[in-house]
């Protein structure tokens, strides 16, 4: 198999930084309030406008933003492949993720867990003081179920070219673009799909430690999505125009259809008891929320890559010490999170600003605790 040599496209480094930002304020938002389980959360939480505000914070980047993760993913997997082979990119696959999924389920989850002890236990239920046989209930994968989802979906793509080299030795460039037609079709059956799922899995639903298992074909179809791109250059030659289409639809489908199926009404956003039916199960709100996630997740993909490639295409100094510590960011924020959170508990702020304050806080100490990280021997090159 010949070993072909790519450029690197700095803009899709750039997204990817901008993607763990948003990782690291959505982890942010679940401490002060966004009403989801977390390793630790700031009480009291009695402000429902907070509330609201960062629920539809979490929802919204839930709706997207590790779809996207995975789209990167698919978009990179057949240059890794090419280049490497199967076996270096197998072997690359569980050294660069098989290893940084075994420390955090050892010892970064364990860690952040601690801060389960740090909460009234009224909140938390625990009555015993911490002690070391607590230690095998705190392991667990936390965000890096993203990781093992990965490594599946990497095992498949190798396995798949495996068998399909009986048919052709080399795959080919394709230089075509996608139609609106063709996107179209995606989002409506990616709508479809997701719908059925989550009438066995609703959002929400945590099952075998992975929190939204709902939204596995929007990960499945994105990370093949990526890899078709990747073979067709349309993140390269994608017009802009069909970004800033891709951007509008997200907006239209936020101010229409993302109300209607949190409230039954549009344009409100009103927590009502019925908010429970747009999770799954069936329900009319559900499938118009499914549609929403769907327009909202690829519209945003488009505008994203559209516009980073036109006005973050370069990389200098520091963006790329940003890229190269994005990585580390994602293995290692949770624990970053959690304790300086701890830290500012006594600082005496509303919620909103607070968070403000704090996400400010915990990703420039994310970003040097990977970078500071890296700098040991070995380390850069799994992280």
């Amino acid at each position: 198999m010949s070993k072909v040599k790519t450029p690197r496209l700095f803009f899709i480094d750039n997204v990817r930084v901008f993607l763990i930002v948003l990782v690291v304020l959505h982890h942010a938002a679940l401490v002060y309030g966004a009403g989801a389980p977390f390793y630790y959360v700031e009480p009291p939480m009695s402000n429902p406008l907070t509330f609201l505000a960062l629920l539809v914070f979490i929802l919204v980047n839930q709706s997207w933003f590790m779809g996207a993760f995975f789209l990167l993913s698919g978009y990179i997997a057949p240059g890794a492949f090419d280049r490497k082979g199967p076996g270096s990119f197998i072997r690359d696959r569980l050294l660069r993720l098989g290893i940084p999924l075994i420390v955090f389920i050892f010892v970064l989850n364990p860690v952040s867990s601690i801060g389960l002890y740090k909460m009234p236990a009224s909140l938390t239920g625990i009555t015993t003081p911490l002690a070391w046989q607590a230690y095998p209930r705190f392991l667990g994968i936390g965000p890096m179920w993203f990781v093992i989802m990965l490594l599946v979906f990497d095992f498949g793509y190798a396995a798949w070219r495996l068998l399909r080299k009986n048919r052709t030795s080399q795959l080919k460039m394709d230089s075509s673009k996608p139609g609106y037609l063709w996107l179209g079709i995606f989002i409506l059956a990616l709508a479809a799909v997701s719908y059925l799922v989550r009438m066995v899995i609703p959002m929400g639903k945590t099952l075998l430690g992975f929190p939204t298992l709902s939204y596995l074909p929007q990960y499945l179809g994105f990370f093949i999505l990526g890899t078709v791109a990747s073979r067709r250059s349309w993140f390269i030659t994608m017009p802009g125009s069909m970004g800033a289409a891709g951007f509008i639809a997200a907006v239209l489908g936020g101010v229409f259809l993302f109300p209607l199926a949190f409230s039954g009404r549009l344009f409100s956003l009103e927590l009502t008891p019925a908010l429970a039916e747009m999770l799954g199960k069936g329900h009319w709100r559900s499938a118009v929320y499914a549609l929403w996630d769907s327009i909202f997740a690829v519209g945003m993909c488009l505008g994203l890559i559209t516009f980073f490639r036109r006005f973050f295409g370069l990389q200098g100094k520091f963006g790329r010490l940003l890229s190269q510590s994005g990585y580390g960011v994602y293995v290692f924020h949770i624990p970053v999170v959690v304790w300086l959170a701890i830290a500012l508990k006594g600082i005496n702020l509303a919620p909103l600003p607070k968070f403000g304050i704090a996400a400010i806080i915990m990703t420039a100490a994310s970003f040097a605790a990977s970078s500071v990280i890296r700098k040991i021997p070995g380390v850069s090159r799994i992280l």
